[in-house]
């Protein structure tokens, strides 16, 4: 969906915007006394010590006038407070905050969404208060106002409103949550982004495998492919409109893109030989992927649209999984060259390669943080466990103490690691992802079984 059919309006700092074409504005705080731009929580996502647990409290969204909607809820009462859910439930998953959702607080009237009783909300210890509104309006569409104020100070930190068309109201929902979050932690939004992955059917032994798409809570979840052939290994191109991946059909391989907006797919190479893990460079314009020919697998380059592939690796073994730094000057890739699978890193053109883990047991399916300052990968070393590292091969940590869990993803922010794990004895897998902190797990709700997940950008 393109911005226009999503306005965010009104930011910090700055006088009401437009809402609309009616010139709807987002009430301002009588009490509101804005905060410099730069100030709120800070620290790394590399910083291993706890965050600050802050206590945020997220009522219900009132409306002006209860008003029929083909959003979720049917009306736009019970949409307030299915956003204030979707709020809540995306502040509560990221590890840095203790929200308390519309379901545990007492609902606010809609003249308090500007004017808050701090007092009120002070006696419940709430150290932030989220409130907002959802008015219908006449063009069918939906207003939704987001504000974040501070309790102890009395005042507003931020607002931001939202006009959306009915079926995308949770994008509004997202918009808000990422708002708060930004704003108290200095860290750049994720929440309103997609994820792609491939939902698994079937014994294990004879798995079906297609290709879905999902919000990044599980939520609008479609699949694109019907399952005829094995799909594999997608990833979002960076600008959102197309996703790589991989299909096998009779056992032949083939890159495909796929654009989301059309739906038309486009073949960009394939082969008789064994092919892997398609990846974008950053600025769209090439993909990597890996091909093994006469038992020695290397990494290929070829352009998005298709042509001629390059070859950038020519080691005896397997080098394969290659990933772009995010100004893709350099390429992180597995190979078995020294007799066991690690990590190297190369120069976008293939020069300079470079062995980084020497940390014990083994290193796959490597993925650069888009903050440039971390790598993601699977340790094997009995479990297979996800772990970071920096580029250099230092300050190796887990993330994850579980039997088998792999292939990780990053959130646009690079604050989160998406991964998937597969279940002991059944087979089952189930996408989940994990802060860097390692101690905020998390299980997606996915309608089938869920392998190779792929997180986008934010979403324009």
């Amino acid at each position: 969906m393109k911005i226009r059919d999503l306005l965010l309006f009104g930011t910090l700092l700055t006088a009401p915007a437009m809402l609309d074409a009616q010139q709807t504005t987002v009430p301002s705080s009588s009490a509101s006394q804005a905060a410099p731009e730069d100030e709120g929580l800070t620290g790394s996502v590399t910083d291993e010590s706890e965050w600050q647990d802050l206590g945020i409290a997220i009522p219900s969204f009132p409306t002006n006038a209860s008003v029929p909607t083909a959003a979720e809820g049917g009306n736009t009462e019970a949409l307030g407070r299915n956003v204030a859910r979707v709020v809540y439930n995306d502040l509560r998953n990221n590890g840095l905050f203790k929200p308390v959702g519309p379901d545990q607080l007492p609902e606010v009237a809609f003249p308090q969404v500007t004017a808050p009783t701090f007092d009120a909300w002070r006696g419940r210890s709430a150290e932030m208060l989220v409130q907002g509104f959802v008015k219908a309006n006449d063009d069918g569409r939906l207003t939704v106002g987001c504000y974040l104020y501070d309790v102890a100070l009395g005042s507003e930190l931020a607002r931001q409103g939202y006009v959306v068309k009915p079926e995308e109201w949770r994008r509004a929902a997202h918009k808000c949550a990422d708002m708060v979050y930004s704003r108290l932690s200095g860290e750049s939004p994720f929440f309103d982004s997609k994820i792609a992955y491939i939902a698994e059917t079937g014994p294990k032994d004879r798995r079906r495998k297609q290709l879905a798409i999902m919000d990044s809570d599980g939520a609008n979840h479609r699949f694109i492919t019907n399952g005829q052939a094995t799909a594999l290994t997608p990833r979002y191109s960076p600008d959102y409109s197309k996703i790589v991946y991989l299909s096998y059909l009779n056992g032949a391989p083939r890159i495909y893109v796929y654009n989301i907006g059309t739906g038309q797919q486009t073949l960009v190479t394939s082969s008789t030989n064994p092919t892997f893990a398609p990846r974008w460079s950053p600025d769209g314009k090439w993909i990597l992927y890996s091909m093994a020919i006469a038992g020695n697998t290397d990494i290929y380059r070829v352009p998005a649209t298709g042509g001629q592939s390059t070859r950038l690796t020519d080691s005896p073994g397997i080098d394969v999984g290659g990933s772009y730094s995010p100004d893709g000057s350099k390429i992180v890739f597995e190979s078995d060259r020294s007799g066991s699978q690690q990590l190297y890193v190369m120069d976008a053109d293939g020069s300079n390669q470079k062995r980084i883990s020497f940390f014990g047991g083994r290193a796959a399916t490597p993925e650069w943080s888009p903050r440039g300052d971390q790598i993601a990968f699977t340790h094997i070393g009995g479990n297979f466990r996800i772990a970071v590292t920096d580029p250099y091969g230092k300050g190796m940590r887990f993330l994850t103490d579980s039997w088998q869990d792999e292939a990780p993803t990053w959130s646009p922010n690079g604050r989160i690691v998406q991964f998937f794990r597969t279940e002991r004895g059944s087979g089952k897998t189930g996408i989940w992802q994990v802060d860097l902190t390692g101690r905020n797990e998390r299980k997606l709700n996915t309608p089938v079984d869920g392998s190779d997940p792929a997180w986008g950008p934010v979403l324009p």
